[in-house]
């Protein structure tokens, strides 16, 4: 049985495919992985050709049929919007990632995400990652509070607005950059340690 990642925020624009994308690249060494491509937009699957190091599947089967796929880890990443497959999607997950900036409006838009995954009862599998971070920016302790009240854990590490993160979906990763390299590899730590 693989393991379900979904990432999803029904904001645009808070790096869901690139975060996607990224993790599926550094947890591919040594393990069979595939990012299933659910937004309509399909940014990733684009991409298919340019990938040898994981599958990149648009995908329109039936979501019941996603944990019988041969891989050990499946990340699923889903369209800017709350779409009716969401919560079967949320149901079939392992984990929840729920990507967002730091901004008042990307923390406003995410409350109705956090409100389908609670009523689904997945709050305890979900990771709030605050990505493409601003240079001396900090979270100021309003917001934290206002995530508090969703008992939804938020990830240790922080995924900074690097250039080599918006280049990386060309270049195969950030591979290229340590400090993004580091970011990348903490995380994946975070979410297999979340895994287990």
């Amino acid at each position: 049985m693989p393991k379900i990642i979904l990432i999803t925020h029904q904001k645009g624009g808070v790096g869901k495919s690139t975060l996607a994308f990224n993790l599926a690249q550094n947890i591919s060494n040594g393990s069979k992985v595939a990012v299933l491509d659910f937004d309509l937009q399909g940014s990733l699957s684009q991409l298919k050709e340019l990938v040898s190091d994981f599958e990149i599947i648009p995908y329109e089967g039936e979501i019941e049929k996603i944990s019988e796929l041969e891989y050990d880890f499946i990340f699923i990443d889903t369209p800017p919007y709350l779409s009716n497959q969401l919560p079967k999607l949320i149901s079939i997950a392992d984990l929840i990632i729920v990507p967002t900036k730091a901004g008042i409006l990307d923390l406003l838009a995410i409350k109705n995400t956090l409100e389908m995954i609670e009523l689904t009862k997945r709050t305890t599998d979900t990771l709030i990652v605050f990505n493409m971070i601003k240079a001396n920016t900090t979270l100021t302790l309003d917001i934290l509070i206002g995530l508090e009240e969703y008992n939804v854990k938020i990830a240790n590490t922080h995924i900074s607005d690097l250039v080599s993160y918006t280049r990386s979906v060309l270049l195969k990763g950030v591979t290229k950059d340590q400090n993004a390299q580091r970011q990348i590899d903490q995380l994946t730590k975070e979410i297999l340690l979340k895994l287990i």
